[in-house]
Formats: structure tokens, C-alpha cells, sequence
């Protein structure tokens, strides 16, 4: 059973950021954290790892946050399940294999979103397109009226 000492929202960034857009996942979760929002944990990685099931599984809720490759457009969040049969690669497991991780080792998988982020530009730079940069923006404010909803 989940107590007040828990995470209540855990928020994983991952990308690359010597790439240009996709950047965009760890830079979004390190303006959540310089928030400082109370009960709102962080988490930067270039990408997701089989060793983040425990920290997904002491969290009240999750929210993935990645670059998608595509048109332009508005930031998408919406909801995942924990999905048993998504493919584990080596290192790299996805948000779904992670959940299913969580909930095999620890014996929860919280509700979850993946929040993405429109990207075109995976080049070698250090710092996103305008469009990403006004997408990280809006992403930081989506995490903080979730905040809002799952801490107290």
C-alpha cells in the first residue's frame, strides 16, 4: 500500500540531448524539478531502463516524456497500460514494457501517460528547434495540472 512518503508523480524525461530535438524529454524534466513542485519526483535519462521499475512502481502516477518524430504539432499526452507482451530489448525497454516491469517485480504499474512532443530535428546540436522549445514549454505546464491532481 502506497503512503504519503511516496512519490506522488514521478515525471521520466528521455532523450538525447546532444540531438537536437530529442533533447526534449530530459529538458522538460529538468524544468519540472527546478518547479520544485511537492511530491513531484524527477527523472532525466538518455533512455529508459529495466532498474526504473522500482521507482515507476513507488509512484502514485507516471509520466513519460519523449520527442516524436513527425509533423508539427500540439504536445499529445495520453495514457498507457502496463503491456506484458511489448518487446524488452536489452536496455532499452519502452514505457508499456516498463509498467509491465513494475508491476512483475514490485507488484504495481500506476496509471501512466506518455507525453510526446512534436520533433523534426535529430541532428547533432545542443539545443532545440523553436517549435520544440515552445513544446517543452507547454509540456511543463501540462505536468504541473497534473501535479496538481495527483499530489496532496
Amino acid at each position: 500500500m502506497k503512503t504519503a512518503t511516496d512519490t506522488a508523480l514521478l515525471v521520466i524525461g528521455y532523450g538525447n540531448l546532444l540531438r537536437e530535438d530529442d533533447a526534449a524529454g530530459p529538458l522538460v524534466a529538468g524544468q519540472v524539478e527546478a518547479l520544485r513542485l511537492p511530491g513531484v519526483r524527477t527523472l532525466s535519462c538518455h533512455q529508459l531502463l529495466p532498474e526504473m521499475a522500482e521507482a515507476v512502481a513507488a509512484a502514485l502516477a507516471v509520466v513519460f516524456v519523449d520527442a516524436a518524430a513527425g509533423p508539427a504539432g500540439r504536445v499529445r499526452l495520453q495514457p498507457l497500460s502496463a503491456d506484458p507482451s511489448a518487446q524488452l530489448m536489452t536496455h532499452a525497454p519502452g514505457p508499456e514494457k516498463l509498467l509491465a516491469l513494475a508491476r512483475e517485480v514490485c507488484g504495481e504499474a500506476p496509471p501512466a501517460w506518455l507525453l510526446t512532443i512534436p520533433a523534426a530535428n535529430f541532428g547533432f546540436a545542443d539545443t532545440p528547434t523553436p517549435a520544440v522549445q515552445a513544446g517543452i514549454a507547454e509540456a511543463v505546464h501540462t505536468i504541473a495540472m497534473l501535479a496538481a491532481e495527483w499530489t496532496f
